[in-house]
């Protein structure tokens, strides 16, 4: 399990590339070297229309990135991915970043597998023995 969920705000339609954000991400995940299984890769997003940011006064933006995944990953890859993943998220809106007012934000959460209920057969198109 690894899902992203990207928020951003409807101020940036036309203006950001927000699917090849999308893209990035799953890529990353799918070059984390199998840490993600790929049947259970999922990025979305969600546009936002109603927001308020800082005094609501300014053209202001924002992407927020929430990551959930399954507990166990070790914090050294941990760390290691996500900072890489934020950097890589920096590096494609650097030019809007530039021109306008933009916050980017990376969270990353680890589901508690008791809470946690699923049914997915996705899994089984990427197993070499199928």
């Amino acid at each position: 399990m690894a899902h992203a969920i990207v928020e951003w705000t409807d101020n940036l339609e036309g203006d950001a590339d927000i699917h090849g954000l999308l893209s990035l991400i799953a890529a990353e995940m799918r070059d984390a070297d199998g840490v993600f299984p790929w049947g259970g890769i999922r990025i979305r997003g969600i546009k936002l229309t109603d927001y308020v940011i800082a005094d609501g006064k300014g053209d202001d933006a924002f992407v927020n990135i929430t990551v959930k995944m399954g507990a166990g990953r070790p914090a050294e890859f941990k760390a290691r991915f996500f900072a890489q993943l934020f950097e890589k998220v920096k590096a494609h809106f650097a030019e809007l970043y530039d021109r306008r007012y933009l916050a980017l934000s990376l969270y990353v959460e680890e589901a508690d597998e008791a809470g946690s209920f699923k049914h997915n057969n996705i899994h089984k198109r990427f197993r070499k023995d199928s």
